[in-house]
């Protein structure tokens, strides 16, 4: 059995068939004028049809080629729409990394040394270490023991160095160290890593006045830092521990989960010796 479709499918072919073989045997041989009466009413009802059946053909041509258009209109906008996208994050990506490279060279001025900018390209993906590879090196007058920092405090300690890159190792580690004050009343002890979001005041006496919300800062004594440096705040005092100092936590002033560019503060230059007189 055939299907509807195809019923009316084939009754359009056949109306536009006869009314096709209709007009032409009219046109080849004129009929009297009571058969040409006859004739064209009979033919008529068949041309209406047909006619409109190749009007609705027409129309319906017409709306598919302008969906395809519509179509094809929409998938230009939808691509021109993600580039512009794609352009307006790029900008604002610059405009972030602009703003945050302004805070870096306003305390780059407030350093007593020369200091390179340096851009975080790597990280260790061990949870044992906490070390970053920067874009700078040897090349740029990075050294091994240079200390890195940014506008919120220390950072860490470049530990190896090739032409054009650097590894630095960052205060959460569990090697790093650096010699430090209470700001406060100038207690003195020695910030260690602990996590990857702590350090510890280690070698606090138990009579030392420490106390949550202390600031912490860099002595100088250990000959890298520069003194004065922030390193974090006191986040609590947990009492004496087992190796007799107190316990001291620390949260570092720098939020290691943003850092994405460091000051590398450079080794001051010798000066040339004078000449003979």
């Amino acid at each position: 059995m055939f299907s509807k479709k195809t019923v009316l499918i084939l009754a359009g072919v056949l109306l536009v068939t006869v009314n096709i073989i209709f007009l032409a045997i009219a046109v080849k041989r004129p009929p009297a004028w009571g058969a040409g009466r006859l004739l064209l009413s009979f033919v008529a009802p068949f041309q209406a049809v047909a006619a409109r059946t190749l009007e609705a053909a027409r129309q319906l041509w017409q709306e598919y080629f302008q969906l395809v258009s519509v179509a094809q209109e929409n998938e230009r906008l939808k691509r021109q729409l993600e580039a512009a996208a794609a352009r307006a994050h790029l900008q604002r990506e610059t405009e972030l990394e602009n703003e945050r490279l302004r805070d870096l060279l306003g305390f780059k001025h407030s350093l007593p040394q020369p200091a390179a900018a340096a851009r975080i390209i790597a990280k260790d993906p061990s949870s044992w270490f906490n070390t970053v590879i920067i874009n700078k090196g040897a090349a740029d007058g990075l050294t091994k023991g240079l200390p890195a920092v940014t506008a919120s405090g220390i950072a860490g300690q470049v530990v190896e160095v090739s032409a054009h890159q650097s590894k630095l190792m960052l205060i959460i580690d569990r090697s790093s160290a650096v010699d430090a004050l209470v700001q406060r009343n100038r207690v003195r002890g020695v910030v260690k890593g602990a996590s990857q979001e702590e350090c510890t005041l280690d070698y606090v006496m138990p009579e030392d006045d420490v106390r949550p919300g202390d600031s912490i800062i860099s002595s100088g004594f250990d000959g890298v830092f520069p003194k004065g440096l922030p390193i974090g705040t006191v986040s609590a005092v947990l009492g004496q521990g087992k190796d007799f100092f107190k316990e001291v936590q620390i949260t570092p002033a720098v939020d290691f989960n943003k850092l994405e560019e460091v000051l590398v503060i450079l080794a001051p230059r010798p000066s040339a010796p004078a000449g003979p007189r």
